[in-house]
């Protein structure tokens, strides 16, 4: 995977306007915020800062293309869709330095993972409305009932920082798919890569107006596109609290909601399993993206048979990741987001030797790193169920193990959590696979792997994990309006 990399692109810095009715503008009262490379703790650009002038004009804007924009032929659509995607690979070394430098992410990472899978929405969505049909259904009293769609019209759009392309390409390609446009807010820390898809957006042909962009605080824009009248859902991936938030401030003209929220997922390895598949995989699972993956399984849970063998291994493969300059092709973990997150995580560590926790591995600043927010991979044991680190989702490259004994007791220890975004579970039993996978209240279980999505599928959390499902055509059905025409003939 590694070898991989991008040919070497001049590193620079880059600032971010909005981009409103297909031009990059200021903000109307000129304030701007520094944009922070969270390797370096540079400045790399300036960044406007929005609110809800910006946000309204945006609004204007995005009604206004949507009167073109929904009665334009699939066909139309499709090719500009698939244009998209084109160009976001033909410009993928760019796309990919500037997502690891406002990430902190490894570059192979975002080069091989990031760029391709948003690449991969726009071209998936603009084949899947090339083939898709109307349903028809006839009654026997001589009638036919047709299901026709409609778009939506306005659509708001908050993203997170750390898969900043990738999960917006993931809600904006369903999206444009079905005729509405948009308003979005990238997040406050990664605006760069959201800021060039303006420019790629015009460049394949999409009509000024359809797609906005508002940089800013979730404070300030999030809660005016969260309130704003003229906006008829919401897609937004990012933390629970948050999206409690912008519900509450949606109510008041009933958007509909598309949330994929907090996850605290558990990772559950039987006995018979493959081991070393799994040390390998759960490496991944824990690590990848400095473990700020909303899917990665943060709580480990391993059958006391085979505990000590698997910790032994897992302790010596996390010792031997190498964490540091995201740009070296070696490194497997890079820095966290910012000084505040870093922080955020060094204090569940403390939290977690305070609730009687043993630090296995890692646990520390990275000695080497004279700047920048680099954290050692961090293995946690001697804690239960009950515990605030076990509990809560920490989002950094932290996890705990704990042993079990029974599938009743490690499926009451999976459930025990508001969260219930995904799960994994490892057994050559495929019985016991089925029958583990049915119990576990999660939006998405997989058995024998990890991460493996086929875009066509339902994706989302249970509980407090999300609200709706994303993917093939459950994407359809959130961003346009079901109709039932009934003819009698």
């Amino acid at each position: 995977m590694k070898e991989d990399l991008p040919m070497a692109v001049k590193v620079k810095n880059m600032d971010c306007k909005h981009f409103i009715n297909g031009e990059y503008i200021s903000s109307v009262d000129n304030k701007s915020f520094d944009n922070i490379n969270p390797a370096t703790e540079e400045v790399i650009g300036q960044v406007e800062e929005g609110g809800a002038y910006e946000v309204d004009l945006a609004v204007k804007a995005a009604k206004n293309a949507f009167e073109t924009w929904k009665k334009s032929k699939v066909s139309e659509r499709a090719a500009i869709l698939r244009k998209i995607g084109d160009l976001l690979l033909e410009r993928k070394d760019e796309l990919a330095l500037l997502e690891t430098m406002d990430t902190g992410k490894p570059l192979w990472l975002s080069s091989n993972v990031d760029i391709p899978r948003a690449a991969g929405s726009f071209h998936f969505y603009a084949n899947f409305i090339s083939t898709m049909g109307t349903e028809a259904y006839p009654m026997e009293v001589g009638a036919m009932n047709f299901v026709v769609r409609r778009p939506l019209g306005v659509v708001g759009m908050i993203n997170p920082w750390n898969l900043p392309l990738l999960l917006l390409s993931a809600k904006l390609a369903p999206c444009l798919a079905m005729g509405n446009t948009v308003v979005l807010k990238p997040a406050r820390w990664t605006p760069m890569t959201a800021t060039l898809l303006g420019e790629i957006c015009k460049q394949a042909g999409l009509p000024d107006g359809v797609v906005n962009i508002v940089n800013g605080a979730g404070r300030t824009v999030g809660e005016a596109i969260a309130e704003h009248k003229d906006i008829r859902a919401i897609a937004f991936t990012g933390e629970t609290s948050t999206g409690k938030s912008i519900m509450r401030a949606g109510v008041s003209n009933l958007k509909r909601f598309s949330f994929e929220l907090g996850g605290k997922n558990p990772n559950i390895i039987f006995e018979d399993c493959d081991l070393e598949e799994v040390v390998e995989t759960t490496l991944r699972s824990s690590f990848i993206n400095q473990g700020a993956v909303c899917l990665c399984g943060s709580r480990i849970y391993v059958q006391r048979s085979i505990y000590d063998k698997f910790l032994e291994k897992f302790i010596s493969k996390t010792r031997e990741q190498i964490v540091g300059d995201p740009l070296e092709g070696n490194t497997n973990i890079g820095a966290l987001i910012s000084k505040q997150h870093y922080n955020r995580v060094l204090d569940y560590i403390e939290t977690a030797k305070k609730e009687g926790g043993t630090i296995e591995t890692g646990g520390n600043p990275v000695q080497s790193q004279e700047k920048g927010y680099f954290l050692e991979p961090t293995i946690i044991t001697g804690l239960d169920n009950s515990c605030q680190v076990i509990k809560e989702e920490i989002f950094g490259p932290v996890v705990t193990v704990q042993p079990f004994d029974t599938e009743e007791e490690v499926i009451s220890y999976a459930n025990d959590t508001h969260y219930g975004l995904s799960a994994s579970v490892w057994t050559k039993d495929s019985s016991r696979a089925f029958r583990v996978a049915h119990e576990i209240e999660a939006g998405l279980t997989w058995v024998n792997t990890w991460f493996l999505r086929d875009p066509r599928t339902p994706y989302g959390g249970e509980k407090q994990s999300g609200v709706g499902r994303q993917g093939g055509m459950f994407s359809i059905d959130f961003y346009s309006e079901v109709s039932t025409i009934c003819i009698k003939y």
